[in-house]
């Protein structure tokens, strides 16, 4: 049974985004009794999560994202104080001294006290990076939810250390192709995580062109940290470069880097998951953010003022 808003489309509480934090709002909003609308722009919940292979920092016993997406929804699913939005877009958000609207692609206009936004980030391109030149001719796919292929005689070439590395190593521990990671300064503390493995070789540099060689395999040309420069040639070659931010359009304020911390926002936004921070992107402080996030627009309605 979903959540009844008033007939001016009135809840308690607007999630914008259905990944985990999303959610973990929902459910932490519901065992306190408001009544919320979570509104997600794909077609499931949790949809980044079906191409997350192998997870091992997550509480519950969860070994891989599609598990884990699953109970999730399955979790929702219980509640009759959240109704579910999905392959719905929220197009602008507008906050005032008493409530938030919402605007959806479809042209309905929700309002409540208070909005929780987290809609997460989405992946950077080669034309976001300074360091990196791709051939024009050239599509890489991201190692973001990429399937690791045969077993060629020579390397992968992943561009960027960015975290879903870590998760492609553990998804396919079994497989013994050598793989180099090329990646500029900024990616130093990211490396970290993956430099103990033997499959990977490390290749800090300033810049990098990619282009198609002979017979389906790649040519890298590279200058590194000391002015060094260098080829490398692989047989595929994957981008994983970042993310960046994806707040919808209106209100929300964020920072130099783009990122939508809380403490930036209208009193009656919040934000939550990985829309807040670029360095604590983890399923784990993302649910607790979104709780947390719940608590916070409950107790600002239900409590009296402090003093």
């Amino acid at each position: 049974m979903a959540a009844t808003p008033r007939p001016d489309g009135h809840v308690d509480l607007i999630i914008v985004g259905g990944g985990p934090a999303g959610c973990a709002a929902a459910l932490m909003a519901a065992s306190v009794g408001m009544r919320s609308v979570l509104v997600e722009a794909g077609d499931a919940l949790c949809g980044k999560l079906q191409h997350i292979a192998a997870v091992n920092n997550v509480a519950g016993g969860h070994t891989s994202g599609p598990e884990l997406a699953a109970a999730i929804t399955k979790d929702l699913a219980r509640t009759d104080l959240c109704e579910a939005k999905l392959g719905v877009r929220a197009t602008g958000i507008d906050a005032s001294d008493d409530h938030v609207a919402v605007t959806l692609d479809t042209g309905r206009r929700l309002t409540a006290a208070y909005a929780i936004v987290a809609t997460g980030v989405g992946p950077l391109s080669a034309d976001d990076v300074s360091w990196l030149t791709v051939a024009e001719d050239m599509v890489l796919p991201t190692l973001w939810g990429a399937t690791v292929p045969g077993r060629e005689p020579g390397p992968l070439l992943v561009l960027g250390a960015d975290r879903p590395l870590g998760t492609f190593l553990r998804a396919h521990a079994s497989h013994s192709t050598e793989i180099v990671v090329a990646y500029p300064a900024g990616d130093d503390y990211k490396a970290d995580e993956v430099r103990s493995d033997p499959r990977v070789t490390l290749l800090p540099l300033t810049r990098l062109s990619v282009r198609s060689a002979a017979e389906g395999t790649f040519a890298a040309e590279w200058t590194d940290r000391q002015g060094q420069s260098g080829t490398q040639a692989a047989h595929a070659v994957y981008l994983n470069l970042g993310s960046a931010p994806t707040p919808p359009p209106g209100a929300l304020i964020p920072d130099s880097t783009g990122y939508c911390p809380p403490d930036l926002q209208h009193p009656r936004i919040l934000t939550a998951g990985d829309l807040r921070f670029s360095r604590f992107q983890r399923i784990m402080t993302a649910t607790g953010s979104g709780s947390e996030a719940a608590l916070r627009a409950y107790y600002a309605q239900n409590l009296p003022p402090s003093g």
